[in-house]
């Protein structure tokens, strides 16, 4: 297959935007303010990323990527805890704001060990059992963005390298699946996550810096 042009981008993103789905647009829109609020180190990212999960879980449903559907129930219930979490999670004062801190190593494996679990499982069942597409590919993407996503609800910096990952893998999958618009999407999300990256740590250090002053 030949590469596109420069000149061939645009028209192709148009035909992308043209072909995609008002939910999906919609997702989209709130997609990339919830992950810049979040690199922003902004709370305002959970309340955007509710509304986010429920125009996706629809969207990917019609698309019959079940495991991705079922993802978004899972990050509204993880966002709902991270927003309790970033308000009143930190040490000390009852009120104090959870700061931003690196994974501990015990949490590191229980979560692999999780997400392993669940994508040999899910994508055994959804394979077996239902006429899902990719089923391994869309189960494994989904352990890891639980993950992530619980990281970043415990304001863990390591949140940002698991997005990293799983965003490579989602733009050819939704690509794959005709999604073009939300493949898109998830290139901006890349850039967007290695941003998050490296704010949070500039953040992180700053404060380590200011408290052996």
């Amino acid at each position: 297959m030949a590469a596109l042009s420069v000149s061939d981008v645009l028209p192709a993103a148009l035909a992308a935007i043209r072909a995609a789905s008002p939910l999906e647009v919609a997702g989209v829109v709130t997609g990339v303010a919830c992950v810049w609020l979040a690199a922003r180190n902004s709370i305002l990212n959970f309340p955007i990323g509710i509304l986010n999960g429920g125009l996706y879980l629809v969207v990917f449903w019609q698309s019959r990527l079940y495991s991705d559907a079922g993802l978004q129930l899972a990050f509204v219930a993880l966002l709902v805890y991270g927003w309790a979490r970033w308000l009143h999670g930190g040490a000390g004062a009852e009120a104090a704001p959870l700061p931003i801190t690196r994974t501990p190593g015990p949490v590191a494996g229980w979560l692999a060990a999780a997400g392993l679990l669940y994508a040999a499982g899910a994508g055994f069942l959804f394979a077996e059992h239902t006429n899902a597409a990719l089923p391994y590919w869309d189960s494994s993407t989904t352990a890891i963005s639980l993950a992530a996503q619980l990281l970043l609800s415990r304001r863990h910096l390591e949140n940002w390298l698991l997005w990293i990952g799983v965003d490579v893998a989602y733009v050819g999958m939704y690509w794959h699946r005709e999604l073009y618009l939300t493949s898109g999407l998830y290139v901006v999300f890349l850039g967007l996550a290695a941003y998050g990256y490296w704010q949070w740590r500039r953040e992180l250090a700053a404060a380590a810096t200011a408290g052996t002053h």
